[in-house]
């Protein structure tokens, strides 16, 4: 049985996690643990975002007795050029390392928050939780459906969101035999 930390306590990495995890591996044990990251509340760019993720696995690999993997999920705004503007895209990135130093990378789907959003987030030093929960009136957002789901009408889940990511990490794991070829 694989045992897989994950870095958060957030039911809805947990849970996408453990529903990626169970359909490549099988019969697998996950363990949410509380770790810390060296990265902002409010992740912005790829580089601190992938850090915040890859921080966030380490730390739980590293907190879990027997642990093959640790997980680690972080969701950063993403600035992007559009024509003649810069706009933020919000990405779920991933990172798996296991007990032997491997580490894989993943994103999943992005999207773009209401206006007002990215405007509090980037001159008001808010976080994109913390909008959207007075936005919405939702208490713990992203532990439920997340904006997602509240931006797409349920269309798509913060849980399937998250496992998109944790699929795309899992691709060279899954691949192990392709990964490894060299031209």
């Amino acid at each position: 049985m694989k045992v897989v930390a994950v870095g958060s306590e957030n039911p809805v990495k947990i849970s996408a996690v453990k529903n990626v995890m169970k359909k490549l591996l099988g019969n697998i044990k996950i363990h949410g643990v509380k770790v810390s990251s060296s990265t902002p509340p409010q992740p912005i760019g790829v580089s601190q975002t992938l850090k915040g993720a890859l921080d966030r696995a380490i730390n739980a690999l590293n907190k879990v007795e027997n642990a093959d993997l640790g997980v680690g999920i972080e969701a950063g705004l993403i600035d992007i050029i559009f024509g003649e503007e810069t706009r933020y895209l919000d990405f779920q990135y991933c990172v798996i390392v296991d007990k032997h130093g491997r580490k894989t990378i993943g994103v999943g789907p992005g999207f773009e928050y209401p206006p007002i959003v990215n405007q509090k987030v980037m001159k008001e030093n808010f976080e994109v939780g913390e909008v959207m929960e007075k936005i919405t009136g939702i208490e713990k957002l992203g532990e439920k459906m997340g904006a997602i789901g509240f931006l797409s009408h349920g269309l798509i889940s913060r849980t399937k969101l998250t496992e998109f990511s944790v699929i795309m990490a899992m691709l060279p794991r899954i691949n192990s035999k392709l990964y490894s070829k060299q031209l």
